[in-house]
């Protein structure tokens, strides 16, 4: 694939931050895009005042970003198809595409497991749209509000054509957006959505009013869970060490734009689930990734202390503090 052109139009499905950011990225470099919301009053509005209020609200959007409720509008002519929608309303927008987008690349920015199926979300769209359309994945340290302000950071496409991943690489680099390309899909893919409940876990260790020494602790112990559950699923170990495993790990698990990372402090702090939720007003893909990851290690018999836990605080009422006691009193062993 050849870097595109400001003659070929880019869809981006998906009206929240981090769709909305990657629209005005895109567009910021001259090419135009389609931004698809679901909200036909919500992309009149931001067709209106050039503003996401919602979501971005201090962010003015290029001219050359056009948002639509109008997903035939969006797709028309459409060289790249990018899907930034919450990971469990992945399957629905491609099946609502499908038709329509014959043979048109496709760059999936959401992160996370498919709950139920456990499947990667590239696993998704090949199940949906066949094997003829050409499928990416993008993943790295990239919360939406930083790349808005224009705070240096890196990202990685993964593909299995390589010009695919060399094309989108030159589409989406800027000077302050630095895209490496890998050739490990699953382990891209992996790091990117396993990195959320281990976030969310480290939110509640600082609502709980832990320190440093649990953090490092919690995101090594985590990274190692990441990196087992990935390569028994068949990504690359090395993936890991990258800019979609530890790379993004250390963003979401620490900062206050992360709203796995605010989930998880609301819960320390002694917030049920469903008023943690309600108070983030947003998507955390933690919650259903979470339950997809133990699903798919009770599948592949892969030891996931961490995740079993979170699982145990979100969906089976375990207190957290009871968690935190089994975690720390579990058999010694050796590290691995």
């Amino acid at each position: 694939m050849k870097p595109l052109l400001p003659t070929h139009p880019i869809t981006v499905l998906g009206g929240g931050s981090w769709g909305t950011a990657l629209g005005w990225l895109l567009a910021g470099k001259g090419l135009e895009v389609r931004l698809w919301c679901r909200d036909a009053e919500q992309a009149a509005d931001i067709r209106r005042d050039r503003v996401n209020a919602r979501y971005l609200p201090d962010l003015r959007l290029p001219d050359s970003l056009h948002p639509t409720a109008d997903l035939a509008a969006a797709l028309a002519g459409a060289g790249l198809i990018v899907v930034a929608v919450p990971t469990q309303a992945v399957r629905e927008a491609l099946g609502t595409l499908a038709a329509r987008s014959q043979g048109v690349p496709l760059l999936v920015a959401a992160k996370g497991l498919e709950r139920g199926s456990g499947l990667r979300l590239s696993e998704v769209a090949a199940s949906v749209l066949g094997d003829a359309t050409p499928v990416a994945v993008l993943s790295g340290p990239n919360l939406s509000g930083e790349i808005v302000r224009q705070v240096p950071t890196a990202t990685v496409i993964a593909a299995r054509d390589s010009s695919l991943a060399l094309g989108l690489q030159e589409t989406f680099s800027t000077p302050v957006f630095r895209v490496y390309t890998n050739s490990d899909m699953p382990g891209v893919e992996m790091g990117g959505a396993l990195k959320n409940p281990i976030a969310v876990a480290a939110g509640i260790s600082d609502g709980l009013g832990f320190g440093d020494n649990t953090t490092a602790t919690l995101l090594t112990r985590g990274l190692a869970e990441m990196t087992r559950l990935g390569t028994s699923a068949g990504a690359r170990p090395a993936t890991f060490s990258g800019l979609s495993g530890l790379g993004d790990l250390l963003a979401t698990a620490h900062s206050p734009l992360s709203r796995n990372y605010r989930l998880g402090l609301a819960l320390g702090q002694g917030r049920t689930l469903e008023q943690a939720l309600a108070a983030l007003q947003q998507t955390a893909e933690g919650v259903p990734t979470t339950a997809a990851a133990c699903g798919l290690a009770e599948r592949l018999n892969v030891d996931v202390p961490i995740m079993s836990a979170l699982h145990g605080i979100l969906f089976g009422g375990l207190p957290v503090r009871e968690a935190v006691t089994a975690l720390l009193t579990r058999p010694y062993r050796d590290e691995e």
